[in-house]
């Protein structure tokens, strides 16, 4: 069965019609604003260290370590041409040997890129 374009319109627009009508007559709920979050637990931020972090520039990259506690957490290249990457110690002992395009969950999908603007 074919519907014309113009009852396709004239029920479109019933509807619409309908619904800010229905709208107009529900009012607003009582709305109460979200109790206070608690505050952490002690001891939770009072020992985190903020990072330090040592830029240098070595044959046209920039290389960025973080540092927590003096000792090396993260290393972030930065290449001349290229996208930056990032070397992490996945065990702890200190051989940076993992490469990450990013620091979120890896994936394993392959992907390219097709364009960049």
């Amino acid at each position: 069965m074919r519907v014309s374009p113009l009852v396709r319109a004239i029920c479109a627009t019933g509807c619409a019609l309908a619904f800010a009508a229905y709208a107009q007559k529900t009012p607003p709920p009582n709305l109460q604003p979200l109790p206070e979050p608690p505050p952490p637990p002690p001891g939770t931020f009072e020992n985190a260290e903020t990072p330090e972090v040592t830029v240098r520039k070595q044959d046209g990259d920039t290389i960025e370590e973080y540092r927590v506690g003096g000792r090396v957490v993260l290393i972030k290249v930065i290449p001349a041409r290229g996208a930056p990457y990032f070397l992490t110690d996945p065990k702890g002992d200190g051989s940076f040997s993992q490469r990450r395009d990013s620091l979120e969950v890896p994936l394993s999908v392959p992907m390219w890129t097709i364009f960049t603007f």
